[in-house]
């Protein structure tokens, strides 16, 4: 048994604030701000750009991101969008499947250093230079790597050889190795002309201008041009109700209503009486997925989203009978294929109900601001694609884009990479209750509902929600289960026709959430990390 009822880490409290990130160091550096007297925001800025230095594989201000803001003494709830779009010159019938995957044709405007600066600007009550630097000091005097760092870092070897500068950055100097202490002072460089010179510096000052010709230079796409024109932009989230409860999301042309559809399908069951992670409860869950995730690759990349239909209670009732609670559907996968199975689960029509009115971190501060942050650079370092002088990585976004024109995700000029990131807060009686969210790709959607339901069905607190084994649905019946999924269970579940693929574990695969709940009587905050990455949440 756990040392902590269902968890083997406590949950961190706190009642001043409480950070928690993919990175101790992370967390540490948005704990700083707080107690420089910062507010929520200036804190995920902190603790931003300080994952670029210490989970450089997985975000940095080369990569992509959303943020989901509330904000208690207004009321207020704003989704900021730093979502890179393909370059102009983007043609898919130039490109080969493994030039998009990574390397310098791979590259989305990066967004993340954009999005950072538009949320400090008008939420933040500090400037750059003050809330960039615990990035800059670790990024000059060193960290660590960790365990995990360097299991990542071996990983992606290949990714990292797409790029001498990549090489040298990262696997240089006799190559990682747990303990041994790294600096990036091209990368702090890179900051200090920012915290100077804002977002001029980066998308129209020198830094762009480096950017534009290594890229150009390689044979890549993405131009000064591009780099001048991107702007965040914010945006009105999509709101649901689950049980009585707000559950909040960012909107389309993001796709997490396939998560928010899956939770309107499941409320229709009384999933407390199958109990948590019986057979009968994860048959139901993976089927409602397929559903969801059937919908999501027939309408998020359509010009107009039909979001009221698909959140909508009458259309989740019309879902939820084509479940077979005996059998297995077949599932179209989590991306585009022109090959159909036989069987294979069609998309909805949520155009009908229309009518119906309707790498993850979090902060949260004394004065009930939550910033909820997923941002990322595609894969493990992006497309390995290093910008020599600035200790940059850039993203490979343009891999989550089809070739194929008849996808409705084919890459265009100009257009934005359809993403599964999904930062989510839940409201009860109109007060924050609950922030959930984790990288993952297309597992996103599937490791946030089952995060979700772990509190709001089975009454797990945020560390228990975040710890429990968790399952993730591909093509056809395909079923990661973590090993922990006990074996009674993962036997029922292979009889009604799934196929379970056993993984570890603790496995990465199925995601690293981050999360933190408020206590609606004393207010105190409660936030939870995620052992499968390096995570860690601190309080204060």
């Amino acid at each position: 048994m756990p040392p902590h009822r269902l968890a083997y880490r406590p949950v961190v409290m706190g009642t001043r604030g409480a950070v928690t990130s993919a990175h101790p160091l992370a967390s540490m550096a948005g704990i700083r701000l707080l107690l420089e007297g910062g507010n929520a925001v200036d804190a995920a800025v902190a603790v931003a750009s300080t994952l670029n230095v210490v989970e450089p594989f997985m975000s940095g201000a080369g990569g992509i991101g959303l943020m989901l803001i509330s904000r208690a003494r207004t009321g207020e709830r704003h989704v900021l969008d730093f979502i890179g779009r393909a370059p102009a010159a983007a043609d898919p019938a130039l490109a080969t499947e493994d030039e998009l995957a990574g390397g310098p044709k791979s590259c989305a405007t990066p967004g993340n250093m954009g999005g950072w600066l538009a949320a400090l600007g008008r939420f933040g009550t500090m400037p750059a230079a003050r809330v960039l630097r615990p990035a800059i000091d670790l990024a000059e005097q060193g960290v660590p790597l960790t365990w995990m760092n360097t299991q990542f870092f071996g990983k992606s070897r290949e990714t990292l050889a797409r790029s001498a500068e990549a090489q040298r950055l990262y696997l240089g100097n006799g190559g990682p190795r747990p303990g041994k202490v790294v600096t990036y002072k091209e990368l702090a460089g890179t900051f200090r002309q920012v915290a100077e010179g804002g977002a001029e510096a980066f998308y129209r000052g020198p830094i762009a201008r480096a950017i534009a010709r290594a890229v150009t230079e390689a044979g890549g796409w993405l131009s000064e041009a591009d780099l001048a024109s991107f702007t965040a932009e914010w945006r009105e989230p999509v709101t649901m109700t689950y049980r009585g409860r707000e559950i909040c999301s960012v909107p389309p042309p993001f796709s997490a209503f396939q998560m928010l559809e899956t939770l309107n399908i499941l409320e229709g069951y009384d999933l407390p009486a199958w109990g948590h992670n019986s057979a009968d409860y994860l048959h139901h869950l993976i089927e409602a997925v397929k559903l969801a995730s059937a919908d999501r690759l027939a309408y998020a990349y359509s010009p107009e989203v039909p979001i009221r239909g698909l959140v909508s209670k009458a259309y989740a009732a019309s879902q939820r009978f084509r479940i077979d609670p005996a059998r297995a559907a077949v599932s179209e996968g989590e991306r585009h294929s022109r090959e159909r199975l036989p069987g294979q689960i069609g998309e909805g029509h949520p155009a009908q109900f229309a009518h119906e009115q309707t790498t993850h971190f979090a902060c949260a501060d004394a004065e009930g601001t939550v910033v909820s942050v997923t941002q990322t650079l595609g894969v493990p370092f992006g497309s390995g694609f290093a910008v020599p002088g600035t200790g940059l990585v850039l993203n490979n976004i343009l891999k989550w884009m089809d070739r194929d024109p008849e996808s409705p995700n084919v890459l265009r000029p100009g257009k934005k990479a359809g993403t599964m990131m999904s930062p989510t807060q839940v409201f009860t009686d109109g007060a924050f209750s609950l922030s959930v969210g984790t990288p993952g790709s297309y597992g996103i959607l599937q490791t946030t509902t089952q995060m979700l339901l772990n509190v709001l069905e089975f009454g797990l607190n945020v560390q228990e929600a975040i710890e429990a084994p968790r399952v993730r649905v591909y093509r056809d019946r395909l079923v990661d289960a973590e090993g922990r999924l006990g074996g009674e269970t993962r036997e029922a579940l292979a009889g009604r026709g799934h196929q379970i693929n056993v993984i570890e574990d603790w496995s990465w695969i199925v995601g690293g959430g981050q999360g933190i709940a408020r206590d609606p009587e004393s207010g105190a905050l409660m936030a939870g990390a995620d052992p499968r990455r390096d995570g860690y949440a601190l309080g204060m």
